[in-house]
Order: C-alpha cells, then structure tokens, then sequence
C-alpha cells in the first residue's frame, strides 16, 4: 500500500536507493560519490513509500509548475512485484489532485528499467524546446554532479 512515508523513515530509505542504484553497475553506471537524493530530503510529505519497512519510495518535488518525480527507488529483493508502478500511479493521482498540468522526470535513456519502462506508463520524452528554466537548471546540475554518465531524457506525462 502506497502512503506518504514518516518522519522516522527517511533516514533508512538512504539504503533502498543505494541498492536500487547498485543495478546500474551492471550497466557499467557508477554514480560520483557523496549522498543520495533522499538523504537531502527532509520532508516526508515529498516521500511516498510502499511497505514497513518501505520497500521503495518516490521523491517528488515542483519544478516549473509541474510535479517533479525526482528520484523512484525500489529495493532489488522486492522488485518485479508492482511496487514501482503503484508508486509511479500515487504520483500522478497526486499531481492531478494538486492541480499539476503534468510530471516530469530525467532519466538513462537506454537502461530497460528507466525510460522505456515510464513509456510503458504513459512518460514520453520532452524536447529541449519545451523545457522551462527551473527543468534547464535541474539538468545542468545533474550534469555538473557527474550524474550523465550515459545518454539522459527529460520525460513528461
């Protein structure tokens, strides 16, 4: 069941992305060092989970108007059971209740569970003309933290 996590639950969400992100050295993607999204975050009412312990989470955020899906980590243990189709769903049921004209995402482009996977939910890829300034700025600082290390989407639904 999808529900917003607690307060107390932040701090361990920090190892579910860390696993998450793990599948990508199989890809040859390491991340550059330092913290992980959820660790910067400090507000439960940005972090949906599913499970408790949470099994994974959604952090979400508001760029240019529009819900930002910024980070959507399931742990590798409890993949391929839905959990991050029913968290992707909470999102968009939450950002047509707040009036959001759409979500919007970046992503690895060629990696299976990344882009061609919010295709399969209903995310396509936004051309560069179409981004707003906050979406410009968010992408200029991924790159400038190393996070490009393979071809990235901006997507939107």
């Amino acid at each position: 069941m999808v529900r917003w996590a607690e307060k107390g639950e932040l701090a361990g969400l920090a190892a579910v992305e860390r696993a998450a992100d793990g599948l990508f050295e199989q890809l040859g993607i390491v991340f550059p060092p330092g913290t992980t999204m959820i660790e910067e975050a400090d507000d439960p009412g940005l972090v949906l989970v599913e499970g408790t312990p949470p099994a994974g989470f959604a952090l979400i955020g508001w760029v240019d108007g529009n819900l930002h899906l910024e980070q959507l980590a399931v742990h590798p243990r409890s993949m391929r059971q839905g959990i991050g189709g029913r968290l992707v769903a909470a999102v968009i049921d939450h950002a047509r209740a707040a009036g959001a004209p759409a979500v919007t995402l970046t992503t690895f482009r060629d990696v299976p569970w990344n882009a061609p996977w919010y295709a399969r939910h209903g995310f396509s890829v936004l051309p560069e003309q179409e981004w707003g300034p906050q979406l410009r700025a968010l992408v200029a600082h991924e790159r400038d933290l190393g996070i490009e290390v393979a071809p990235r989407v901006v997507m939107h639904r």
